[in-house]
Order: C-alpha cells, then structure tokens, then sequence
C-alpha cells in the first residue's frame, strides 16, 4: 500500500480521490424564461444554451425567516438529450442555480 491509498473497511484499498465529496453542489446558470415564467433554455458555465423540453414539479421553499431568510423557486426541468436537472431561482437575489438530482 502506497501513501496515496487508505484501508476501507472491508480490509481492501482506497485511494484518497475516493474520499468523500459533495453532492448536489449548486451550479451558478442564466435561465431564460417565456411569457409564463417558465424556463425555456438555460446556459450553464460552458456558456452553451441547452433547451429545456419540459417542465416537471415546481415548489417553493420560504425557510429561515429568523435568519437569513431563504425564498426559493424549484422547478424540476427535462434539458435537451433527456437530462433531468433542478433549477432554482433564489427570489432574493434572482439569481439561478442548477442542482443534479441524486
């Protein structure tokens, strides 16, 4: 066993890449919406407009008043190729977010 790998329970090997890491990390995008305020297309990081062919669940979600209030819209979308992929728009700033369902 070199210094790059750990014992996983089992009594094999890891390697450190396989530690843990986040899922579902928010990913900044621009959204763009028809007369309904639903998304029509969205542009991710790599700058390519990807249509949105459906719309699914939408939901909100208004949390921690006490705080920093939250005050989000989610929409369950289907993108171009079959992608199922969560945006939402945070209403206090209205900026866009993608999430990858798990």
């Amino acid at each position: 066993m070199n210094r790059e790998q750990t014992r996983n329970a089992e009594g094999g090997t890891r390697s450190k890449a396989d530690r843990l890491r986040a899922l579902n990390v928010q990913q900044r995008v621009e959204v763009e919406l028809d007369e309904n305020g639903l998304p029509v297309g969205m542009r991710d990081a790599g700058c390519k407009l990807r249509v949105v062919e459906d719309v699914g669940e939408i939901w909100r979600i208004d949390d921690e008043w006490w705080r920093a209030p939250i005050h989000r819209r989610y929409l369950e979308v289907i993108i171009e190729g079959g992608r199922r992929v969560v945006l939402f728009e945070d209403e206090s700033t209205g900026e866009w977010w993608m999430q990858k369902p798990a």
